[in-house]
C-alpha cells in the first residue's frame, strides 16, 4: 500500500522519534518531518496542539489518522506499509518476543535514561546521581543478557532493535560502555551502525542529545564557580 502524506512531528534528539525514523527508513517511507522544540514560541505549537493536546512526541499524522507513542507508530507503519512482516512478525512467539524487548526499552532503558537526564536538563543539577548511573549499568546488563542472537529477536532486524538502539546510542555517550563486559551489546551496536540509513536516522541525533546533556551539566556547574 502506498503511503499518503505522512507527517511526523518529531525532534531529532529524541530517542523515540529516532526509533520511528529508523523504521520509516527501513520501510522506504518518506516522511514530512516537522521539527518540534516543545517550547513556548514554537511556531508549530498551535498546529501541533490540534493534533496532539498531550504535547508528546513523536506523533504521526497519516492523512488525518493520528497515532501517538513511538511503539504504536512503528507497529502501525509496518502493518500498513510494510511489504512483509519482517520488522514486526506475525508469528505469535516472535511477536511476543518483540513486545518483550519493547517493554525492556520503554520500562527500563528509556525510563532510566530519563531518570538520569531530567535533573540535569530541567532542575539545574550539575552532576549525575551515582545510583542512577549504576541503574544505567544494570540496564546494560539486562540488555546484554537479552541478546542471545544477532538481533533483539533472532537473526533479523525488528522494530525492537530500532527502539533499543535509539536510547542506547545516546546513553553510551554519557555512561561509557565497557566493551569487555558487554561484548554482545558492542557487536549489536556495530551491526546496527552498518545500516545505510543509521547515521541520518539515529547516529547524529543520539550524539547531539548526549552532548547537549553533558554541556548542560557543565553549564549548571559553572553557575556555582
Amino acid at each position: 500500500m502506498e503511503p499518503s502524506r505522512l507527517v511526523l512531528y518529531t525532534n531529532r534528539k529524541s530517542p523515540p522519534c529516532r526509533a520511528v525514523k529508523l523504521t520509516a527508513c527501513a520501510l522506504g517511507i518518506e516522511l514530512v518531518e516537522k521539527e518540534m522544540t516543545l517550547l513556548r514560541g514554537d511556531k508549530l505549537m498551535e498546529e501541533f496542539l490540534k493534533v496532539n493536546p498531550q504535547q508528546t512526541i513523536p506523533v504521526l499524522d497519516d492523512g488525518g489518522i493520528v497515532i501517538t507513542a513511538s511503539h504504536a507508530i512503528m507497529i502501525y507503519l509496518v502493518c500498513k506499509y510494510g511489504r512483509d512482516d519482517g520488522l514486526y512478525p506475525s508469528e505469535l512467539v516472535r511477536r511476543a518476543r518483540v513486545h518483550t524487548a519493547l517493554h525492556l526499552e520503554a520500562g527500563v532503558i528509556f525510563s532510566r535514561l530519563s531518570f538520569l537526564f531530567e535533573p540535569v536538563i530541567y532542575s539545574g543539577k550539575s552532576y549525575f546521581h551515582s545510583d542512577r548511573i549504576e541503574h544505567i549499568r544494570k540496564a546494560y546488563r539486562l540488555l546484554e543478557d537479552s541478546l542471545v542472537d544477532q538481533y533483539m529477536v533472532g537473526e533479523s532486524l525488528t522494530i525492537a532493535d530500532f527502539s533499543c538502539i535509539s536510547s542506547i546510542a545516546t546513553l553510551v555517550g554519557v555512561v561509557p560502555l565497557d566493551e569487555s563486559k558487554f561484548p554482545k551489546i558492542t557487536a549489536w551496536m556495530r551491526r546496527m551502525q552498518e545500516l545505510p540509513y543509521y547515521e541520518e536516522a539515529n547516529g547524529t541525533g543520539a550524539i547531539e542529545l548526549a552532548e547537549f546533556v553533558l554541556g548542560k551539566k557543565e553549564a549548571n556547574a559553572s553557575q556555582f564557580l
